[in-house]
């Protein structure tokens, strides 16, 4: 084993160790955020797939959260005794199938025509959810129960956090295989020319289809996490600004960068609590720390970050 691979292995190991302690000695709410951080981080890097290593626009990804959220509070209220890692999966899967459905007719638009079709899906997903009264609740909202394992009840934020941090890492995990294999090589020929990539032997239907399949899995699963979590959702809870908010978690971390997805999802989930009592003050200077964002760091903080060890260290 070189010496690059074996200090990964200890700072990987260092991390885990940590992240398994520190609800010892963190309080509810500080756990709660960095729940809500992995959440946000997994829609990030399915978000990313889709954006960053592929080149297709999403502007409606809160409509995929919505989804996973709503199919895991119904599941998971109609059928207690299922464990909540396969409600996870099936909500991921639920959404998947309708992310791969979506891209379908998607195939034949190109940029702005792509974000608007997927804006004005997660419009509808909004306006679903608050007319299906029946299903969903509407205005009112929709209780979700306890997530379970077996007989283990994951009750409290403290516990739940554990479910959390598990599935954030395995979905890490396979996202970062994902993309060093060939369905990533077939992305990035995808986002670099598709004329090109169709030469090679890339099937362009097949893939787009599967990006927009993938990203949307990684938004369900998050979607029930984010179910689990907050314990009551409402259709305001899935808008167009937290759509703009994925977008930017990206662009601040880096497009193309797994890692950077993660980057740019507590950065920005850190403004927006530290700026939370600002009120009107707080979309400003929200927007022009973006602005700076993009000016100082265009290629993201995982881009600047590899320019700078491509620059001087070099060998």
């Amino acid at each position: 084993m070189t010496k690059r691979k074996s200090s990964s292995c200890i700072l990987i190991a260092l991390g885990l160790i940590t992240a398994a302690i520190l609800p010892f000695f963190l309080g509810t709410f500080v756990i709660f955020l960095i729940s809500l951080l992995a959440v946000y981080s997994l829609v990030s890097i399915g978000l990313n797939l889709l954006m960053g290593y592929t080149g297709q626009i999403s502007a409606g990804h809160a409509g995929f959260l919505a989804i996973g959220a709503y199919f895991t509070a119904i599941l998971g209220s109609r059928v207690e005794w299922m464990p909540c890692i396969v409600v996870l999966f099936l909500a991921g899967l639920f959404t998947a199938t309708i992310g791969f459905f979506l891209g379908i007719p998607i195939l034949r638009l190109k940029g702005f025509y792509i974000a608007m079709a997927t804006l004005a899906f997660g419009v509808v997903v909004s306006d679903i959810i608050l007319h299906w009264t029946s299903l969903t609740g509407g205005d009112d909202g929709l209780g979700v129960g306890t997530a379970t394992i077996a007989s283990l009840s994951l009750d409290t934020s403290h516990k739940l956090y554990y479910l959390i941090i598990f599935v954030t890492i395995s979905l890490t995990v396979l996202a970062h295989n994902l993309v060093k294999g060939y369905i990533g090589r077939a992305f990035v020929a995808l986002r670099e020319s598709e004329i090109a990539a169709q030469t090679i032997g890339v099937d362009i239907a097949k893939y787009k289809t599967i990006a927009f399949a993938i990203s949307a899995f990684y938004t369900g699963v998050a979607g029930g996490l984010f179910a689990y979590l907050i314990t009551y959702l409402s259709p305001d809870a899935f808008t167009l600004e937290l759509s703009i908010d994925f977008i930017a978690m990206i662009v601040i971390g880096g497009l193309g960068s797994i890692s950077g997805s993660i980057i740019g999802a507590v950065i920005l989930t850190g403004m927006q609590q530290t700026l939370a009592g600002l009120q009107d003050l707080q979309v400003f200077i929200f927007g022009l720390a973006l602005i700076v964002f993009m000016i100082l760091m265009p290629r993201g903080i995982t881009g600047m970050i590899g320019a700078v060890k491509e620059r001087f260290f070099r060998p």
